[in-house]
Order: C-alpha cells, then structure tokens, then sequence
C-alpha cells in the first residue's frame, strides 16, 4: 500500500475501557461527574482571579491560563468518549480522530510549558523576592504565554501532518477512549521510522527540556529556602510552591509512565486506562491544590461569590423602583 494513501477510511472504532454493558452507566456517570467538576472548578478559578484585583500578579496569570488549558484539555476527549458511550457506539471519523489528536497534543504540549513558566515564577519569588516585580513584568509574563501556544501549535502541526501521510487498513481498532498518537502509529500499514524519530526528538526538545528546567527551578527553590533562618518563613515558602510540585509530580509521573510502557503492545488496556490520570484526573485536582491551600483564591472566591448573591437582588429592587427604566440610567452604584 502506498504510504499517505487512506483510501477506504472514512471511521476508526474507539474500544474505550470496557464492552460490558453493565459497565457503560457507571463509566458515563463516572466521567460526566469527572468532566463537571473539572469545567466547573477551573471556570470558578478563572473568574476568581480576573475579577479580583488583588490576584492580578503573574503567578494568578499563568494559574488562569493553566485552568484554561485544563478545560480545553479534558474537553478533547471525554465529551466524544461519553457520547460513544450514550449512543452505544465506538465510531469515530478519521477526519474526527485527526483533529482530536492534533488539539489533544496541542493542549498536552501547552500544559508542560505552563507548568515550567510557572516553576519559573516560583523560582524567581522565592530565589529573587526583590526583583520578583521588574523581573516578571506584564510584558514578559504574556510573552511567556505567547511562546507556550506557538511552540504547542507548532509541535501539534508537525505530529498531526506526518500521521496524514501514512496508510492504514481498512478497519483500525484503536484500544484507547481517544485517539493518541503512539497508538495511531502502531496500527499504520506503512512504515513508521520517521514517526518514531521525530516523537523521539520532540520529546527530548520539548519534553524533557521543560522537565529539567522545573528540576533545575526546584533544585535553587530548595537551597534558598533551606537558608532561611525561621522555621515559619520555610513553612510559607514551602506552602507556596506544594500546590504546583504536586501537580507537576502527577503529570509528568503518569503521562511519562503511559509513554514509557506504549510500546508494549499487551498493556494497551492499562495504558488506557493509566491515562485517565493525567488526561482527566489531573486537570480535575488543578483547581482543588491551589484553592485548597491558598488563602488568597479562597477569599477571591468567597468575594466573586457573595457578589455575584447580592447582583440579583439589588437589580431585582432597582427594576421595581419607579422611572427605572434601564441599568444603563443608573448613576455609578457601587455594591460594598
């Protein structure tokens, strides 16, 4: 078969976790329950910081922007898988899985840079709390950002053009709930090699180059705290960067550990479902680590929400005062 013909695939079947019908309720309760709270906990998070003054700093910045990330992320997968689920169906269009992969790279490559722009951030608040402010200015800070989605678009582009150019059988079975791209190329017809190669040397360039980067960050972020003199300044600093080591430890240990193992064609199945970590349960926890324990987004929170309690009323009482015509008429009202 010539490599970059597909003639005669026009659908792939997603085996997803389980052909049990008995199993099929519990797993669409399971990851529709999973998929709500992710949405609704990095949503809150995200209005919590911009509708807060006091949370505009680069750290609740590149927060916001990981939530978005996050909501983007688990929404390139779990909305089909529970749709195949509901309509007992397993089909998914090739050009459907194209696009699926290529935004579920996308999104997996700009988690990894946030994550290093945001162990970076750490670095330089607790390595250089003077400079912190001049060094992460607006500018850089939205630069930081700017490079992290050229450098996912790119990487996402270069994947997703070089797996249209293989040839596949007429009836590919991917045992996975998503189209992933080592199983995508496991089941090509053609050759490969330069496949292979080119995952190998993004994952050096852009994998392992942001990990050793956090490595390095965590490496300073641990010596200077170890010099400081009381114990409740290293208890505070420690609590400032807790919420993202956990985070980052989640990620990288189970979705370096579904690569590592993808090569064995029997733990398929496992690696499906070891990928429900970080595909949906680590963008699921994201919200709860840093608003758990961090005083400052539980008091934005507490404010957006009491806000947005008293809006209702007060525009209720507006509407029946007499000449109210509209919010536009109303002088300036500021809600204490």
């Amino acid at each position: 078969m010539d490599p970059g013909n597909y003639t005669g695939i026009s659908n792939l079947q997603l085996l997803g976790f389980s052909e049990e019908p008995e199993l099929q309720p519990l797993l669409f309760g399971l990851f529709l329950s999973m998929y709500l709270i992710t949405v609704f906990g990095n949503l809150l998070l995200i209005l919590a910081v911009s509708s807060d003054s006091h949370l505009h700093t680069p750290m609740y910045f590149f927060l916001a922007n990981l939530s978005f990330a996050d909501i983007c992320f688990i929404s390139t997968t779990i909305p089909k898988m529970l749709l195949n689920i509901q309509t007992q169906s397993k089909v998914i269009s090739y050009a459907g899985c194209i696009t699926q992969m290529y935004f579920f790279i996308l999104f997996t490559g700009l988690e990894l840079f946030l994550l290093t722009v945001m162990a970076y951030d750490q670095f330089v608040a607790i390595c250089y709390p003077l400079n912190y402010i001049v060094i992460m200015n607006p500018r850089l800070c939205g630069l930081l950002v700017l490079v992290s989605w050229i450098l996912s678009v790119l990487d996402s582009l270069l994947h997703t053009s070089m797996v249209l150019q293989l040839s596949f059988c007429t009836e590919v079975e991917i045992p996975h709930f998503f189209c992933e791209l080592n199983q995508m190329i496991q089941l090509a017809c053609s050759d490969t090699f330069l496949n292979n190669m080119v995952i190998y040397f993004t994952a050096m360039l852009l994998v392992v180059g942001p990990f050793v980067g956090i490595l390095y960050s965590y490496s300073k972020i641990v010596s200077s705290i170890l010099r400081i003199s009381s114990a409740q300044g290293k208890y505070k600093a420690f609590c400032t960067c807790a919420s993202h080591l956990s985070i980052v430890s989640l990620f990288y240990y189970t979705g370096l550990g579904v690569y590592l193992s993808s090569a064995a064609p029997q733990s398929s199945h496992a690696s499906a479902v070891a990928s429900v970590m970080y595909t949906v349960v680590t963008p699921m926890l994201n919200p709860f680590f840093y608003r758990l324990r961090n005083k400052d987004i539980k008091e934005a929170l507490m404010r957006f929400l009491d806000m947005s309690a008293l809006k209702g009323p007060i525009i209720l009482g507006l509407k029946k005062c007499p000449g109210f015509k509209s919010p536009k008429t109303v002088p300036n009202i500021e809600i204490l």
